[in-house]
């Protein structure tokens, strides 16, 4: 079976996910797409030179023709954050290249999961899933995968426990008003109460002021790195593979994606991130887990910033033909 994946964007993230889906084994094809389409052919050529060293793919550029059987299209292309912006000041900027992307994307691949990763991806997952006109589930976004990686890195270091075994999830927005959700933190089944009581490293308890600290560190990552390199993608790009992965494979792998969200806590008509079942169809199911009343207004305060961004964009019709 061939798994033909399409990559839009050959910047940093675009062309840094290329290549951990390159050394993945997941895809049999990869075709990049960028409007500098030097660029693209740089990108392509430079990934494809270490095809001996890894499982076997091809990897060239293309255009939108070129996603013609893609079971996954990949969303990267678009300006990327800068120091001291926010996510949210991308917007305008790049729902005008969602709005050239996803018509031309769905026209050539009508059968594909579309995965949106570029900021802020849960504005720009509602402008796609509004656009692509496909069945429920088959767009989403990367949402807060990263986030929740980097949260159980973050507790993985303070536990000593290998961070595959830790279980913790970021909610809501990709941005300055996600949720951690402490409740559903666990490891081999125990609270995260319960396993400090067990340890008490720390005086049987994960303090307060720790967490506060966790969820800043969390918040602020993307801004420390930016400030630091000029640009995160390596993380993303992990993010990325693990959810083609979960796609690819119909692993039905619980995964925090960006999904349009109507019913759950009393949302409606907003995007963004909840513990999600991810398959070969994209989002099977949402998850309503249980969640104490103060998170849950954290959450709904997180939604009413995504949608009031995403009631200041207007759609604007674009033939990218």
């Amino acid at each position: 079976m061939r798994n033909k994946i399409g990559v839009i964007g050959a910047g940093l993230v675009g062309a840094t996910a290329a290549f951990a889906l390159s050394q993945s084994g997941l895809a049999s094809e990869i075709v990049l797409i960028d409007a500098n389409e030097q660029r693209a052919r740089g990108e392509a050529l430079d990934i494809e030179h270490g095809a001996a060293l890894a499982p076997p793919v091809l990897v060239r550029a293309g255009d939108y023709p070129d996603l013609a059987d893609a079971h996954l299209v990949i969303i990267a292309a678009g300006a990327n954050q800068k120091s001291g912006e926010t996510r949210m000041d991308l917007a305008q900027k790049n729902l005008a290249v969602i709005d050239s992307i996803v018509p031309a994307a769905v026209r050539y691949a009508p059968e594909c999961v579309l995965l949106v990763v570029s900021n802020p991806v849960d504005v720009l997952t509602w402008r796609a899933a509004e656009l692509a006109g496909l069945p429920a589930g088959r767009v989403l976004g990367s949402g807060t995968v990263l986030d929740s990686a980097r949260l159980r890195t973050l507790l993985s270091r303070h536990t000593g426990v290998d961070p595959r075994n830790v279980h913790a999830y970021v909610l809501g927005e990709h941005g300055d008003s996600e949720v951690p959700a402490w409740p559903l933190t666990s490891i081999a089944g125990m609270s995260m109460e319960e396993y400090c009581r067990d340890c008490r490293g720390c005086g049987g308890h994960l303090p307060e002021r720790m967490r506060e600290q966790f969820d800043a560190q969390v918040r602020g990552a993307a801004y420390t790195i930016i400030e630091g390199k000029g640009a995160t993608y390596y993380g993303v790009a992990a993010a990325i593979r693990r959810i083609a992965e979960a796609i690819l494979r119909d692993e039905r792998a619980i995964l925090t994606v960006s999904t349009p969200i109507s019913g759950p806590y009393g949302l409606e008509n907003t995007c963004l991130s909840l513990p999600c079942i991810v398959g070969a169809q994209g989002v099977e199911r949402v998850l309503p887990v249980n969640l104490p009343e103060n998170e849950v207004a954290l959450l709904r305060r997180s939604a009413e910033i995504i949608r009031a961004q995403c009631g200041q964009a207007v759609l604007q019709p674009v033939s990218p033909f």
